[in-house]
């Protein structure tokens, strides 16, 4: 986002002026500008470095993590206060066996008692809030605006009509070519299962190899042999396999096809989701009736809310899958975000529950193209810049430039001048020290993205003590968000506007030319080309240890 002009300040200027002004007005210094000149790594990652590689150090990794890991050698000897994160998202798994540990308590409420102890307006509220209640699957934005078009102002109505009639064409050229797919897939999928059949007849067994079924000379079975050379060429082990990848290819297609038609006769415009919440998504006075203090997965798909909450905080060092950045925080789960779009009610409510109960950074890793009631999140945003929070915002994965097309939540009615100085929004980069370093899926925007962050094959917890690798700024958020809680819990001293700025000033500075997320085509295969400080304000990628020295500098006047 917009960013005022940083002083530069000397040690001994920082040192004097800790002593005539707190430090919560002080100016963060700028960064340092040194490069780090290193040949990208060429040798593939071990699994070690694939699970853990968003922690590890550019210098002495050759891969530009963050430096979480050297950062906690800096911090040797050094105390924290613990920090509360909200995790405004889908439900969150709190019995992980990762997160269970850092799980926020309401100690102010007594469970299962029916009674809102705190008074804070909510009924067993333990480890957050749910605003869905039971609800999961939601429409887009765009489509609930179709539904009911008064929420939505003329000028976003036309241009959500216009948005619509693209989809309809979208989806009238694409159906031919998925039948044709799903077609093509079901031959197959006969084929390989008859192939089977006759080899487990020839050879009278289930099992049997590749190379036994390429060394076959026999004319009866001469056709089934072809198909499996074609199978296998798809790089798939077996017929069993090939099987159940094919099946899955066929469901696919069916399911693609179906949506193509409910958008086409309009029948995806049928369905209310949000009766089961009992409230008026466009009232935000009118309290969900069936909100509740579930704040965990409704099923195992939902498992959005999981997988960012470990990046930030899952227990570190406990010989269990994988550490989260921040050694002292506690996770407050918020359910707001559904199987869809989410309602702009839900996002405002739920930062602002978050913020009420303590949190000292919010994550929100979720957006979307259309917002009829932006002004309510602006207004929470503001809300949260007043209760010095600080916001980690998801630049989105349209691989589209942001200072130009909308998405939403932002902090910038206008796209250029900021509603208040509290929101970080992040870019997702690759492990790729080279022209891959932004994700080709990464929004970008040299007044809207701030910095970025790791966001591919990001490895963190799935519900039920699982474990994967996702990909998206949905996973760059956390990343950054895990080390502003770090600078939080250690320098409590510093405002959330100061932490926003310092992970932006201390993020470790590249000069190189990338490839522009969203650039290649199939007429453009390379891409575009362009400078990496073209693609945000700071044109770094968060860096934990130096985060974490800079915070040190401004409190104790340290080197």
């Amino acid at each position: 986002m917009r960013v005022l002009k940083p002083i530069l300040y000397s040690a001994m200027a920082i040192t004097t002026l800790v002593g005539c002004s707190s430090v919560s007005k002080m100016a963060v210094p700028t960064g340092i500008n040194t490069v780090i000149n290193i040949p990208a790594k060429k040798a593939p990652l071990t699994d070690f470095q694939k699970d853990n590689w968003q922690h590890l150090d550019l210098a002495t990794d050759s891969i530009p993590g963050m430096s979480v890991d050297k950062a906690y050698t800096f911090l040797q000897g050094k105390k924290s206060i613990e920090v509360i994160v909200g995790v405004v998202d889908s439900g969150t798994d709190l019995k992980h066996e990762d997160l269970k540990d850092v799980a926020w308590v309401n100690k102010k409420e007594i469970a299962g008692n029916g009674i809102d102890d705190d008074k804070n307006g909510y009924v067993d509220d333990i480890n957050g809030w749910n605003f869905l209640g039971k609800s999961y699957k939601e429409h887009l934005e765009y489509e609930r605006i179709l539904m009911k078009p008064s929420v939505a102002d003329a000028a976003t109505l036309a241009e959500v009509k216009a948005y619509q009639e693209n989809k309809v064409n979208e989806a009238k050229k694409a159906q031919e070519k998925l039948i044709q797919n799903k077609t093509r897939y079901e031959q197959l999928l006969q084929g390989v299962k008859n192939a089977d059949e006759a080899f487990k007849k020839h050879f009278g067994r289930d099992n049997y190899s590749k190379e036994e079924i390429f060394a076959l000379n026999d004319n009866n079975l001469k056709q089934y042999v072809e198909i499996s050379k074609q199978v296998f060429g798809f790089g798939l082990p077996n017929l069993k396999t090939a099987k159940d990848e094919l099946k899955r290819g066929v469901e696919y297609f069916i399911k693609s096809i179906e949506s193509g038609k409910k958008t086409i006769n309009g029948d995806n415009l049928k369905t209310d989701y949000r009766t089961v919440v009992g409230d008026n998504a466009y009232d935000i006075n009118d309290k969900p009736g069936s909100g509740d203090g579930n704040t965990g997965h409704s099923k195992k798909d939902e498992a959005h809310g999981s997988h960012v909450s470990g990046i930030i905080g899952a227990t570190r060092n406990n010989g269990k899958g994988m550490n989260g950045v921040a050694n002292n925080v506690k996770i407050m789960a918020v359910r707001s975000v559904s199987d869809g779009d989410e309602y702009d009610k839900d996002v405002a409510l739920g930062i602002r529950y978050a913020v009420d109960n303590g949190a000292k950074v919010i994550n929100t890793s979720f957006g979307k193209a259309f917002s009829p009631n932006k002004e309510w999140v602006y207004d929470a945003l503001k809300y949260a810049a007043k209760k010095d929070v600080l916001i980690v915002n998801a630049a989105g994965n349209d691989g589209a430039n942001i200072d130009i097309k909308k998405t939403f939540p932002n902090d910038a009615p206008d796209l250029v001048n900021e509603i208040s100085d509290n929101v970080l929004t992040i870019g997702a980069m690759t492990a790729n020290y080279d022209e891959n370093l932004p994700a080709s899926f990464s929004n970008y925007g040299k007044i809207n993205v701030d910095i970025f962050a790791p966001g591919y094959n990001i490895h963190s917890t799935f519900p039920d003590n699982t474990y994967q690798k996702i990909s998206g700024t949905s996973m760059a958020a956390p990343c950054a968000a895990g080390v502003a809680a770090l600078v939080r819990s250690y320098y409590p001293q510093l405002s959330a506007s100061q932490v926003k700025h310092i992970l932006m000033n201390s993020g470790t500075k590249i000069d190189l030319t990338v490839t522009k997320p969203g650039s290649k085509s199939r007429t453009n295969p390379k891409g575009e080309l362009v400078p990496f400080s073209s693609l945000s304000v700071s044109g770094r990628v968060v860096n934990a240890y130096n985060a974490l020295r800079m915070a040190d500098r401004m409190v104790n006047g340290r080197k």
